[in-house]
């Protein structure tokens, strides 16, 4: 069946990306405990140096909740989904991907002009010493969600497929 081939091929491309992403966490937490060492112990501390926690967090976040929505990671009311039939489980999680989608397309659509504005300035950090290149980490936005729109469309597909074959 298509529609599952599509789902699945979403499905290895969120966790390709989803691994890919997962070692900034490492480097992020190198790196804030380089920042705190540093400026506790020598009182030496760079700007642009806090910011690229900010530069490595962002994707980290942006790319990782997709990854957490295709591994079940996400926030649900268990307490209530657990004493639901197999029918209305893929009932709400059909009615779930498809607000994630629409939630998706809404936070795309509103950030289109906040990054496009960023690049056409070549925006960077306010502060002096800072990172330049602010408009790459506000492109994270848009890519993230519309990552994401992919996942809840697999989830979706999945979830459509399972409540068909309960009736």
């Amino acid at each position: 069946m298509l529609a599952a081939r599509i789902s699945s091929g979403i499905d290895w491309f969120v966790d390709w990306t989803g691994r890919g992403i997962s070692w900034l966490a490492l480097a992020v937490a190198l790196l804030m405990g380089t920042n705190v060492f540093l400026r506790y112990g020598f009182s030496i501390g760079e700007i642009w140096a806090q910011e690229l926690e900010w530069y490595l967090l962002v994707p980290l976040t942006l790319i990782g909740m997709s990854y957490a929505l295709r591994h079940g990671e996400h926030v649900r009311v268990d307490v209530l989904f657990a004493q639901f039939s197999d029918r209305n489980r893929h009932l709400v999680d059909v009615i779930s991907a498809v607000l994630a989608m629409l939630f998706s397309l809404f936070v795309m659509w509103l950030s289109i002009g906040f990054v496009g504005q960023s690049w056409s300035i070549g925006e960077g950090s306010s502060n002096p010493g800072g990172i330049g290149a602010l408009y790459l980490m506000k492109a994270m936005i848009p890519l993230g969600f519309a990552l994401l729109f992919l996942q809840a469309l697999s989830q979706g597909i999945r979830s459509g497929i399972a409540l068909g074959a309960t009736r």
